[in-house]
Parts: C-alpha cells; structure tokens; sequence
C-alpha cells in the first residue's frame, strides 16, 4: 500500500515517488517518504473564446486544445526520463479531475468525451498506469479512483483494478465571507484506517501542506489567497499539531502491518451491534487486526481472540501481531501548538499615495456599446475590474433638484462585486457570496441638472471552475440597470451607450512594478486624510526582518484589494467577516466542513503570506490597492511562530 502527501496544489495530474518497489499492479507497497503529487489544473481563459468549443464534453475543438497540452506535458516529462518505466519517479498518471458528475450532465457526449480522453492519455505510452478519479465508467486500462472525506466504501470498477484514495481531504478550502473550516485529525485517520482495513491499496492526502493563491490563481470564486487547507504542514510550512504527529503515528502503525496487509485479504469478524475486526492473517504467518467501533459517542470493550479490548467512539484500534494495540485513531497524544502571528521590528515608512481615476464620458474610450456586455467577454481576465459608464440627462425643472426625494439606481449584476461611482463620488457597493454569486443594489443618489455621469466598476473575485458548460457563465453587470423617482417616470439605461474601460489605470501603469516607480506621480499625505477612501493605490518601503520565522501582512485594517512586495503579487485581499456557526466541534460521526467551523465574526482572513525570497535585506516595496477603504496606517509586518503547546 501506498500513502502520498498531497505537495501542491483540468488536465492531468503526477503521482511521484522518490522510489518504488516493483509489484504487481494490485498491489503497491507502502512507502512514507519522499512522496507527492503535483498537479496541473485549470483552463486558460483564451480557451473560452476559440471558435464553437465547450468544455470538457464532445467537442473537437476542446479535445484538440486538451491533447495537444497533454502531449506537451507528457513529452516534457519523457525528456527528463521522469516517467518510472524510464527508472524516474513517475508512478502514476491522470487524466480529467472528478469528470463523474460531468458525464452525468452531458450525457452520451458525455460518455464519448470520457471514453476519448482516456483512449488518448493511455495512448501517450508513458509506461505507468492512468487514473480517473471519482469517474466510476473509467474504461480499461484506466483505474478509477476516489476523492473524499471517506472512501471505505469505494470499491474499482473491474476486480484486478487496486483501491485507490487520490485524494483524502484533510481539510477544506475557504472563501470569503465564510468561516475557516478544520477537520479533527481523529476523524481523518479514522477514515484512514478505516479504508486500508478494508484493503485498500494507496491513499493521496489532499493537501498535506497547504498552500498560497498568489496572483489571481484562486481556484473559484470566492475563495481565499489562504489555501491552507487545515493540512498537516500549514501555509507558512509549520508543522500542525497534534495533526502531523498523529499522522505520522497512523503511518508508522500501518507500516508495521505491512507485511500482513500485502500477503492477505481483510476477512471482517463482527465484535458486537457498532464493533467488528478486520483481520488480516496469510499463510507465512503474518497477522494484523483493525478493531473498530463505529458508535458515535459510546464506548464499546470488545472480545477479541480471548482478551479484551477498549475501543473509544468512532475509533480503530491497529494491532500489528493481532494482540497488541500498537494506535488508536481517537487517542491523540501530540499536544495542539500555539501558532501566533507576532509583530516584527519591520516599520513601513515612506507612505504615498496615488488615487485611481474614476472612468470619464470625456475619455477616449476603447469600446463603446449600445447596451451591456459581459464582463470576461471585454476583459479576458486581463483585470478583475472593468468600468461600465453612461449618462443621464436631468431637466431643470425635476423636484430632485429643489430637495425632493433623491431617485433609486437599481444594478442588477452577475459581477462578485459592483461600485456605483456618481458624477465621481461613491454611491454605493454591494458583493456576492460563494452561495449568492450576485452583487446586485438599490442606492439613493444625488443628481444634478443636465448631463450627470454613472460609473459602474463591475469586480470579479475568482472565475468560475466548474460544472457543465461553465465556459457558458457569465459575469459583469448584465441588467436591468434602472433609475426610478423621477418626474418624467422611471428609465431604463440598460440599453443606453455605455463606454467600457477595462482594468485600472494604475494596472496599466503598472503602479506595483519597481521599475514603474519613478515615472508614476505619487503624492505624500498624510494617511489619515485618505483613511476610508475608496479606489486608493498605497506605497510604502520596508527592510526585511532578521530571523527565518515566516511572515506575512495583517491586512486586518483594509477593505478589499491586492497587494503586492517588490512586484510579485500577494493576492487579493478582503476583510469580510466570516459568517457561521462557531459553537462547537467534535471529531466522532461523518464529518462536513460546517461541522467544524472557526474565526466567526472575524475576517475570513487577515494575514498574507509574504515568502522571504521574494524580500531583500533593505526597501521591499509595497504596493496596495484598496478598492473599498481602510486604514493603511495600520498594515504591519508579521512573523509566524510557534509559541507552545497547549
């Protein structure tokens, strides 16, 4: 049996080991060492724009894009002798991610697509089997596999095919506005132990070190630059306990049943209503037993070959010669570190500012149409932002304008977030949700007599990533757009000119890069003048802290944004408080992410990774863009340090 941590993390995927011992394909032996995955996942944007595609179904041109991209990966690896048949660390392959619930969707497409990719990956010739996972139909040679909090109950579609766990979640991701989900280690290396007692044959964790969504990587919309994951190595590369060491116990508990669990198959021998044993026992004498009480919250003393055994609620206990208990899954002996983020001696100083322009009726505008277009359509996601302007005229005689009561903007939009900028001044902003991916608002505003100017600044947070025909999804601000509580009777603007500008300017005067800094106006105020303004690009300079500890920007004191060191781009930023329910968490019974949740009331997420080696010893430049308003004065430099046990 195999167990591989999850390193990083549409089309493919590697499995590597650092070594592998040639056994049938039915069996793998465990290693623990020196072993990952990386993945290649996601859709180039420019690949919704080619000429009658669709995604991941049918489709000529899609499978010609995807195999032409496979084939480039696979020959890449080839030339650097990767693959295990050419003596590299290449143990498995595969192809398409969690297609199952797409080919339901699509139907006979659906089952020629499926059929397709895996007749072309196996054709590849890399010389190591090809996996699918969570696609029960994968056809011969491809192995099926599973992806999940549990998979004890997943069994391969034809009887020669191993039991193959691709990914075991040890956590689950964030999104903004949501609370940070964690997992109880007891339950996952229940699940753990629970699927190799049932034989199974190879586990992936995902994520076994969690990870950063620098840029505008993320994968969805919503979701957090913290991709910690709840892993067992967090974002920063901490160890988390008790999660790693009792991990590591689970493993070393599992590596002295070896020689059992690959010389025999489990026979189940019930203990009691909620209890039974799993013993592995072959013929050169080898004998390992799982003992296991799937009761929720009792305790269960079982009877096993004459001596008594305590089983805590859903536990396992491993016993490597079938008599002595060697781990319990439920019985945690690493104490919980105390992570804290602690100030440096790192000051930011030479505050400027530049402020972003709101896009005018009196510019040269690229694109002017008659009505509204969606947003990716114009952007191309060369920018999450893009302006929608227009204009109303207002007569002089309208009771508005004699202090009557102010009209009503109504912006019906797709966008994950929309900013209503009137004759320059901010109306109003609404944002979406994971769950509600609208950011539609109704705002009073004030306008003037003659010609007044309606921005829309229209922003993404992440693309969609799945589902049939996402390619068909859209964003931006799609309508109605309606002004009501004037004189003359309501207006519909939606089919009004509109002049789009797509992106910021201080995007394209590349404001973040070094090499820009010298050639961009940047004015010195004070920080309090410009707290809680809104389209605000910041800079400041600061010198790396001494130490190795890993650090990161408490953003905690800002809206919403990105923010980049020296160029590179830390992410999107956004103080949204989490919306939950923290009131408790146990780790016995089926887990879900809202089983467990934490940070309620507070900001999704506050602290953003800043890897020292982008940093120099003196003046790192920070760079910030804050879309809504803050307090820059407030962002500070922060280490990541392990303080104690508790």
């Amino acid at each position: 049996m195999l167990l591989i941590p999850m390193c990083f993390g549409m089309f493919m995927s590697l499995l590597l080991a650092m070594y592998f011992f040639s056994l049938p394909l039915h069996i793998f032996s465990y290693l623990n060492l020196g072993l990952c995955t990386f993945a290649i996942r996601g859709l180039p944007v420019w690949l919704k724009f080619v000429r009658g595609i669709s995604f991941r179904t049918e489709n000529e041109p899609y499978k010609s894009a995807m195999q032409k991209f496979t084939q480039k990966i696979v020959q890449m690896m080839k030339s650097e002798n990767l693959f295990h048949s050419q003596g590299g660390p290449i143990i498995l392959s595969q192809i398409e991610n969690e297609y199952g619930p797409e080919r339901k969707a699509f139907g006979a497409a659906g089952n020629a697509y499926m059929n397709w990719a895996a007749k072309m990956a196996v054709g590849m010739d890399t010389g190591v089997p090809w996996v699918m996972c969570k696609e029960d139909d994968a056809p011969d040679p491809v192995i099926n596999a599973c992806n999940g909090f549990y998979c004890d109950y997943f069994s391969p579609n034809r009887p020669y095919k191993p039991t193959l766990w691709t990914e075991a979640w040890s956590g689950w991701f964030t999104d903004f506005g949501s609370p940070v989900y964690q997992r109880p280690v007891e339950d996952l290396a229940f699940a753990v132990a629970r699927f190799i007692q049932k034989g199974g044959s190879l586990i992936n964790y995902y994520m076994y070190h969690g990870g950063t969504n620098f840029g505008r990587t993320s994968g969805g919309p919503f979701i957090t630059t913290s991709y910690d994951y709840d892993a067992p190595i967090d974002e920063y590369g901490l160890i988390r306990q008790p999660k790693y060491g009792h991990l590591k116990e689970l493993h070393d508990a599992i590596k002295r049943c070896e020689r059992a669990i690959l010389n025999a198959d489990p026979a189940v021998q019930s203990l009691g209503n909620y209890e039974q044993a799993h013993v592995f026992s072959s013929n050169s004498g080898g004998c390992a037993a799982f003992l296991s009480n799937y009761h929720t919250n009792s305790d269960a003393r079982v009877t096993f070959r004459g001596r008594h055994y305590d089983l805590p609620p859903w536990s396992i206990s491993i016993l490597p010669n079938c008599v002595d208990v060697v781990f319990n899954t439920a019985k945690v002996q690493h104490q919980t570190t105390q992570v804290q983020m602690l100030s440096t001696e790192a000051e930011l100083h030479s505050w400027e500012i530049f402020n972003e322009e709101i896009y005018s009726l009196n510019e040269d505008s690229a694109i002017t149409a008659t009505g509204l277009l969606e947003q990716l359509n114009i952007t191309r996601d060369a920018s999450d932002y893009l302006w929608y302007t227009t204009s109303v005229h207002i007569s002089p005689s309208e009771s508005i304008l004699r202090g009557g009561k102010r009209p009503v903007l109504k912006v019906r939009s797709m966008g994950h977030g929309t900013h209503v900028f009137v004759n320059g001044h901010l109306s109003g902003s609404a944002f979406g949700t994971r769950e509600k991916r609208r950011s539609d608002l109704a705002v009073d505003i004030n306008l003037r007599g003659g010609t007044n100017q309606i921005s829309l600044l229209s922003a993404t947070v992440g693309l969609q990533n799945i589902g049939s025909h996402f390619e068909t999804w859209s964003t931006g601000i799609l309508g109605p757009v309606t002004l009501e509580g004037l004189e003359e009777g309501n207006k519909d603007l939606s089919w009004q000119k509109w002049l789009y500008k797509v992106g910021l300017k201080g995007e394209s005067m590349t404001l973040y890069s070094p090499s820009s800094i010298q050639s961009v106006d940047w004015t010195r105020e004070s920080l309090v003048s410009v707290k809680q303004q809104p389209l605000t690009w910041y800079k400041a300079y600061f010198d790396a802290p001494e130490g190795d500890e890993p650090l990161a920007l408490d953003m905690g004191s800002m809206g919403k944004g990105q923010v980049w060191v020296n160029g590179q781009s830390l992410g999107r930023y956004w103080s949204i408080r989490a919306n939950g329910d923290c009131s408790g968490c146990s780790y016995s019974g089926t887990f879900r992410p809202i089983k467990c949740q934490f940070r309620c009331g507070q900001p999704t997420q506050q602290w953003y990774h800043v890897p020292r080696s982008w940093l120099r010893p003196a003046k790192n430049l920070l760079v910030v863009f804050e879309e809504i308003g803050g307090d820059a004065s407030r962002i500070a430099l922060v280490k990541r340090v392990v303080v104690g046990e508790q």
